[in-house]
């Protein structure tokens, strides 16, 4: 699941972007308002997270704004207004849901989890099947010819961006953007390290293999058996 934190509290966004990361999520992170605004309006995100109180442009009247576009990605309001008045308002603002500050984050997790299940079905693809493999990303789990496959964080984002390019070749750099979020090569054999395990764990065993080194060019996931 892709998630924006609009969130100008930089300590806490960090801590809220490791710990959504921690738990096999992609998240991203706007420091003001209105970079807030523009990277929501470039969409492809499950989730957005928007702090109420934001420098440049305020959390509600992006979500305001949003929703006036036709953009129904579900929002989580955060905000240390927590009265009741307060709730209703961003409530009324357009936000799904509402949750006054300070939090757990258990209680954050379970409740983006849930909004995202609220989607619209065909607004987003949240099931990638490749083969007999299959990856719910809203449930976040594998399973291949029915038997659960049990992966870290790093490696369920690795499978899943390979299955939602599924047939094409992911390139490292693709890979280093989109899973690590390095906009460098770091020159480790860090991507060498995930996709030998990942191998492991989705084709030993196995009779077709589905996940091939492109040689020179990258990596591909795609059913050998057609």
């Amino acid at each position: 699941m892709r998630i924006l934190i609009i969130e100008d509290d930089r300590e806490a966004a960090a801590f809220l972007c490791k710990a959504l990361t921690e738990a096999g999520h992609v998240a991203d992170h706007a420091a003001d308002g209105e970079i807030g605004a523009s990277m929501a309006q470039e969409g492809g995100y499950d989730v957005l997270v928007v702090d109420r109180m934001l420098p440049k442009l305020e959390g509600l009247s992006i979500i305001e704004d949003l929703r006036k576009r036709g953009d129904e990605t579900p929002a989580l309001i955060l905000s240390a207004l927590g009265q009741v008045d307060d709730r209703v308002t961003g409530l009324r603002a357009g936000g799904d849901d509402y949750l006054a500050k300070p939090y757990a984050f258990s209680e954050l997790l379970a409740r983006v989890e849930a909004l995202a299940r609220r989607r619209r079905p065909g607004e987003t693809e949240t099931v990638y099947t490749v083969g007999d493999l299959e990856l719910d990303r809203l449930g976040h789990t594998v399973t291949r010819a029915g038997q659960a496959i049990i992966l870290q964080p790093r490696e369920f984002r690795l499978l899943e961006y390979l299955m939602k390019n599924a047939g094409q070749v992911v390139t490292r750099t693709m890979l280093l953007e989109k899973v690590w979020d390095y906009h460098f090569d770091p020159q480790t054999n860090v991507i060498d390290v995930h996709i030998s395990r990942l191998r492991g764990k989705i084709d030993k065993g196995f009779d077709v293999p589905l996940l091939h080194t492109v040689r020179g060019a990258g990596y591909m996931i795609r059913d050998s058996a057609r």
